[in-house]
């Protein structure tokens, strides 16, 4: 019986130092990472503030005021719309690195495949859709940036009326939006904040904010601030009407990808299936499965068919209200 309480007591005692040495090596380590966030949140306003500083003494306050007065529509070139959706992404890139990475993945995987399967013809289309790779991450990753921004606009909205309310100027507003949230959107609103506060009018510094982002609820914020200053009325009104309206426009975004979510399933479905089902063939029966290899030609139109089913799904599930 005494064996038995020594034996539970040592266990407990085991327990409670195991227990105690793991909360204060928790607690070290969210003492490091609270240190590790907010040293890179004064790195990054820090390289919005010489961002800012870098554009206004490279290309002067007159032209960057011209550019944020100029319409986006004007944009025809395929060059700066590459170099806008680089921007809007946030990847630390430019338009000749990723040209250059997309020339490398297709002349690398198109040889690869050519080599492989002893067929230009199919090395071509391989090279083709290795090529694309690079651009469709930097799309992606500038959806999932918008996506933050339209998920952060409506509390940032909600702060700079209160802030307004307090007594401060826009400016104050936009600095409080840029403290007290995380990036994109404080990265953002702190570099629309560094412009004005180096010499660009506040309607210039919320245009390029709206051309920059490329949000549409930004540009209807930006709009609204631009018709107030002109025609007054009560601004932090205006802002909580704007963040009602942004918020509803989420929440009818996410109604439609949940309505849309059968639809997309299928179509992954549907892309995939000819894989597996190849991939089953090569496991089951083998030379009868590589026989498909002998028409490279059939290959390329089932694979240019596929991409141009998986374009017109997208269209189908997604689109703009």
């Amino acid at each position: 019986m005494f064996g038995i309480i020594i034996t539970i007591v040592a266990f407990l005692a085991g327990f409670l130092v195991v227990f105690g040495a793991n909360l204060v090596v928790g607690d070290l380590f969210m003492q490091e990472r609270e240190r590790m966030r907010k040293r890179l949140e004064a790195q990054a306003i820090e390289r919005n503030r010489e961002r800012a500083r870098s554009a206004i003494s490279h290309r002067g306050l007159s032209q960057l005021a011209a550019e944020a007065f100029e319409e986006t529509a004007d944009k025809t070139s395929w060059y700066d719309r590459l170099n806008e959706m680089i921007v809007q992404s946030g990847v630390n890139c430019t338009v000749r690195k990723l040209l250059t990475l997309s020339g490398a993945c297709a002349v690398f995987f198109g040889l690869i495949g050519g080599l492989l399967l002893r067929s230009v013809i199919i090395g071509l289309p391989i090279g083709l859709i290795a090529s694309a790779v690079p651009i469709m991450y930097i799309r992606f990753r500038r959806g999932q940036r918008l996506e933050q921004l339209r998920s952060q606009l409506p509390d940032s909205l909600e702060l700079m009326s209160r802030t307004l309310r307090a007594g401060e100027t826009m400016a104050q507003a936009l600095l409080a939006v840029a403290t007290e949230f995380k990036a994109p959107i404080a990265l953002e609103f702190g570099y629309c904040y560094e412009q004005q506060n180096l010499g660009l009018s506040l309607d210039v510094a919320l245009r390029d904010l709206a051309k920059r982002t490329g949000l549409l609820e930004i540009q209807i914020f930006v709009l609204g601030l631009l018709v107030h200053r002109k025609s007054g009325g009560n601004l932090t009104e205006l802002l909580d009407n704007l963040s009602s309206i942004v918020r509803e426009r989420f929440k009818i975004r996410g109604k439609i990808r949940a309505m849309t979510a059968e639809g997309r399933f299928q179509a992954g479905a549907l892309l995939v299936l000819p894989l597996v089902a190849f991939a089953g063939l090569v496991l089951v029966n083998r030379p009868y499965a590589l026989k498909l290899l002998d028409h490279p030609t059939l290959i390329a139109v089932s694979v240019i068919s596929m991409l141009f089913g998986a374009f017109w799904v997208r269209k189908i599930v997604n689109f703009d209200f």
